[in-house]
C-alpha cells in the first residue's frame, strides 16, 4: 500500500487537537495538584485504635490536665489566605501549628519564612495532598521526604511532625513514620472551614462543640479552587478573645506534645 502524506488541511486539524489535548491535560493536572475538600475518607483502622498502637507517634491530642490548647492550620502557604491568619494570629500574639504542602512552598518560600520568621511551628502535609493510604510504600515516602527536603532548605530544620491529607495513613505508614523520626498528628477538634465555605459563626460552633483541655484544632489557611477561608480568617478574633476569658492558653504543637519541632533533635 504506498502511504499517502496528509494535506494541509488535515494537518492543521491534527495540530489543533493536540493543543487542545494538552490544555486538557495540563488543567486536569493543575486541579489534581490543589488540595480538595478535607472529607475523610474510611481507613482500614480507627484513630483510637491506632493511637493505642502507636501512643507516642499517632497523636490526636495532648494532655487533658490543663487547660491548653494548640492551633493547627492545613494546606499552606497559600497566598490568598495565609497571610490573613498570621496578621490575625500576631495581632493576639499567638503561635500555632502550620502543615505544609511541599509543592506550595516551592512556589511561595517567602511566606513558608515568614510563617517560621513569626514563632510559628511548620509540620509535614505531603507533597501534593494525595491520599497517603492509597498509595504505594515508595511512593508515601517520596511524599514526606520531598516535602521534609523543600521545607528543610527554607527554615532550617526537619520537621517532626506530620499531618496526612484527611488524616487517613495505614498502620505500616504509621510505624515507616515513627522509624524514620515523624511523628503524626491528627486533631480532636475540627472546625470544618473546608466544607462549603462556612460563616465564622458556624466555625465558632463547630470548634466550642468539642473543645476541651488539650485539644488540638484543625482549620486551614490554604485552600483548593473555589474554596473561601474569610469565615476561618474572621473568627479568630473572637476565638482567641473567648478562650482566653475561659482560661484557655494557646501553645504549639512541641509545648503541649513535649516533642521538639526539628526531628534531628
Amino acid at each position: 500500500m504506498k502511504w499517502v502524506m496528509p494535506g494541509r488541511s488535515y494537518r492543521w486539524l491534527w495540530m489543533a487537537l493536540t493543543i487542545v489535548l494538552l490544555f486538557t491535560f495540563t488543567g486536569e493536572a493543575y486541579a489534581s495538584s490543589s488540595p480538595q475538600p478535607k472529607k475523610r475518607k474510611p481507613a482500614g483502622m480507627s484513630w483510637v485504635k491506632m493511637h493505642k498502637q502507636f501512643p507516642d507517634s499517632f497523636i490526636l491530642n495532648g494532655s487533658r490536665n490543663s487547660k491548653r490548647i494548640a492551633l493547627t492550620f492545613d494546606d499552606a502557604p497559600d497566598p490568598r489566605f495565609t497571610p490573613q491568619i498570621l496578621d490575625a494570629l500576631a495581632s493576639y500574639d499567638v503561635c500555632a501549628t502550620f502543615f505544609i504542602v511541599g509543592s506550595r512552598a516551592v512556589q511561595h518560600p517567602a511566606m513558608v519564612r515568614r510563617i517560621h520568621r513569626e514563632g510559628h511551628i511548620i509540620g509535614n502535609h505531603s507533597y501534593n495532598h494525595a491520599v497517603l493510604s492509597k498509595l504505594k510504600p515508595r511512593e508515601f515516602h517520596t511524599q514526606i521526604w520531598r516535602t521534609d527536603a523543600i521545607v528543610s532548605r527554607i527554615i532550617g530544620y526537619h520537621p517532626r511532625f506530620v499531618r496526612p491529607p484527611y488524616g487517613e495513613m495505614l498502620p505500616e505508614q504509621v510505624a515507616w513514620s515513627r522509624k524514620s523520626g515523624y511523628t503524626v498528628v491528627n486533631w480532636d477538634v475540627d472546625s470544618v472551614d473546608w466544607k462549603n465555605n462556612p460563616s465564622s459563626g458556624i466555625i465558632l460552633h463547630n470548634i466550642k462543640r468539642t473543645l476541651q483541655p488539650g485539644s488540638i484544632v484543625l482549620q486551614h489557611a490554604g485552600g483548593g479552587y473555589g474554596q473561601d477561608l474569610t469565615g476561618t480568617i474572621e473568627a479568630l478574633p473572637v476565638l482567641i478573645s473567648q478562650l482566653r476569658k475561659k482560661g484557655y492558653k494557646f501553645v504549639t504543637l512541641p509545648e503541649l506534645l513535649n516533642q521538639p519541632a526539628d526531628k534531628m533533635k
